[in-house]
């Protein structure tokens, strides 16, 4: 017979067992409900001053009603808030939308900027609720990353146009070439214009290779000390068979022992590509003028031609990326176009930049200016050479 008593503590304990698992599972539920019917905390203006002035961004905050609570400094001098209310009705859009959905909505807005002569202005704007049924509108400037942008599209479409035209050349005579073989004189007459369009596509991979070295952050890691006498004369005798055939006689100044911190090679380049271009707007019988000087602890180094000018409208431009003013000439004296693409860059990269000064039929002068190394005084005049 089983014994009563101990099966009777059994069930007792199994049951015990089984209602402390249940209260422990409903008190446990019973509490998360709890915890999920509690409020949320509301941020208070302090919380949200803080996050506003760790954010990188420019703000705009709104209230309930629409009204602007707080707003960047940026926001005001933009023009965007006045008063109390954001005077674009772009974003006053998207805000209303927001509040309606609940959900973070982006916008890019274009606008003209404060100061008069300035491009325009585009933002990225992102607009998001907050608790308390505020709104938030951050916004930054794109500008620079949108020109960036146009300016490397810009510069795949120019550079696949200008390879192509003496790579298509190339072929060309090369075909021609091979038909006329038996033909002595045609053969010579198509073997000089090859070698020109060989010459301009090797100018061209060349100035884009300078160009891509310029755009390298490391391409003036280790600057050195440059004698700026030494950068000019081997800059003029890199341009000297150019001038001589197209008779243009060059000039350079009175020597000097003045020198600046940069990359040698870089100047030799900068200053090449200003007397190459000047030979090439000059007339024949002209004269190219290359001196420096120092003034105010920046050195000038002046290139000054007799040539065809530049018309006022084109002179912002022709530092632009195979701008090209007069496309006739263009043709007539070749380049790649990028030359002063590269001495814009070349000056800025040592902390300098380039002077235009100009007038149509009387010539130009392109004065290339970074900072001396230190100050000292003038040297003596000598005499100009003429080369």
């Amino acid at each position: 017979m089983p014994d009563f008593g101990i099966v009777f503590l059994i069930v007792a304990l199994i049951l015990g067992f089984l209602a402390g698992v249940g209260g422990a599972w409903w008190y446990f539920n019973w509490e998360r409900e709890d915890e999920e019917d509690e409020p949320q905390p509301v941020m208070n203006d302090g919380d949200i001053q803080a996050l506003l002035q760790a954010m990188p961004q420019a703000h705009i905050l709104l209230t309930r009603a629409g009204d602007v609570e707080r707003a960047s400094t940026v926001a005001y001098s933009l023009g965007l808030v006045r008063g109390t209310r954001i005077t674009r009705s772009e974003i006053v859009a998207v805000v209303n939308d927001v509040k309606e959905t609940g959900e973070v909505q982006d916008l890019e807005l274009s606008m003209r900027r404060t100061i008069e002569g300035m491009d325009k202005l585009i933002l990225s704007v992102r607009v998001a609720p907050m608790s308390g049924d505020r709104t938030l509108v951050l916004f930054f400037d794109t500008t620079e990353a949108k020109r960036l942008e146009a300016t490397r599209r810009d510069f795949v479409a120019n550079i696949s146009h200008e390879l192509k035209t003496p790579v298509g050349a190339i072929g060309l005579l090369a075909e021609t070439l091979q038909e006329c073989a038996d033909e002595p004189e045609n053969v010579v007459m198509f073997s000089e214009k090859l070698q020109r369009e060989s010459a301009r596509l090797a100018s061209l991979v060349q100035d884009i290779i300078e160009l891509s070295r310029l755009q390298d952050g490391a391409a003036l890691s280790n600057p050195e000390l440059v004698e700026l006498d030494s950068v000019i004369s081997e800059a003029v005798d890199r341009c000297r068979i150019e001038a001589e055939s197209r008779d243009i006689a060059l000039v350079k100044g009175p020597t000097s022992d003045w020198v600046a911190f940069g990359d040698k090679s870089l100047l030799t380049t900068a200053i090449r590509n200003l007397i190459d271009n000047a030979i090439r707007y000059s007339n024949p019988g002209g004269r190219v003028s290359i001196g420096v000087n120092e003034l105010e602890g920046e050195m000038r180094i002046a290139v000054v031609d007799q040539g065809v000018g530049i018309p006022n409208e084109q002179r912002e431009r022709v530092f632009e990326r195979f701008y090209r003013g007069d496309e006739a000439r263009t043709r007539e004296t070749g380049g790649s176009g990028l030359g002063l693409s590269i001495v814009k860059h070349v000056a800025a990269d040592h902390g300098g930049r380039v002077e235009l000064w100009s007038e149509p039929g009387k010539g130009s002068t392109f004065t290339f200016i970074i900072p001396a190394a230190y100050v000292s005084s003038a040297p003596d005049n000598k005499e100009e050479d003429q080369l």
